[in-house]
């Protein structure tokens, strides 16, 4: 019961890039999907990085469902995650120019991710996500972001994703001196639209084009 080793690649090949960014898809979603979407984004000389969830899907429950109902793909998925970083990491590429993005499922695995294990990464786009758990465990948070950049967007209301645990994921971040910016969308619906992927371009990425 646990995530195979499947990542997909795309962009600059890993070994020649000096940026990296890891795409975390949501559920029903696929790495090529996610990947697709670095046509609209400021990653021309990066490496692309995408796993894959066994059956499109990173976890069986709710986000907020109590953590061990989740288990053990919750830690499977967070150990892909890693395993994908330490991958950049072994070709050279420093925390510091590894970025991430992540829609709903993805958003939510991204986040709790960059909260087990903060440092100064380039930064991170969540689109439509949270912390996971049904009570938030801040004894599984620590490190210092540095001030990374991190965009939280979301739509108020969202079916599936409360505006409440997206603004005390905001909370959690800043106090762990990320650079975080939280737009949000009145009836923005369940997607990703221009102005998060123009926020994304110009708050997070801008500096990746360097």
């Amino acid at each position: 019961m646990s995530h195979p080793l499947n990542i997909k690649r795309a962009g600059h090949n890993l070994e020649q890039a000096k940026k990296a960014i890891i795409m975390i898809h949501g559920r029903g979603g696929s790495a090529e999907d996610i990947l697709s979407l670095s046509s609209y984004l400021q990653v021309d000389n990066f490496a692309l990085l995408a796993p894959q969830a066994e059956n499109h899907s990173w976890y069986p429950f709710s986000f907020m469902a109590p953590v061990q109902q989740n288990e053990p793909w919750l830690s499977s998925a967070l150990d892909l995650i890693d395993h994908t970083v330490q991958l950049a990491l072994a070709q050279g590429i420093p925390a510091k120019d590894i970025y991430f993005f992540g829609f709903s499922q993805g958003a939510c695995l991204t986040l709790e991710y960059l909260a087990r294990h903060a440092q100064h990464y380039g930064g991170a786009v969540a689109i439509i996500g949270g912390v996971i758990g049904e009570e938030i465990n801040h004894q599984n948070y620590s490190g210092d972001f540095a001030q990374t950049p991190i965009l939280l967007g979301t739509s108020d209301p969202d079916f599936h994703v409360p505006l409440e645990r997206v603004k005390t994921t905001a909370s959690i971040l800043e106090k762990m001196n990320a650079n975080v910016k939280l737009a949000i969308y009145s009836n923005g619906g369940h997607t990703i639209n221009r102005e998060e992927i123009d926020l994304a371009n110009e708050f997070v990425l801008k500096d990746g084009q360097k």
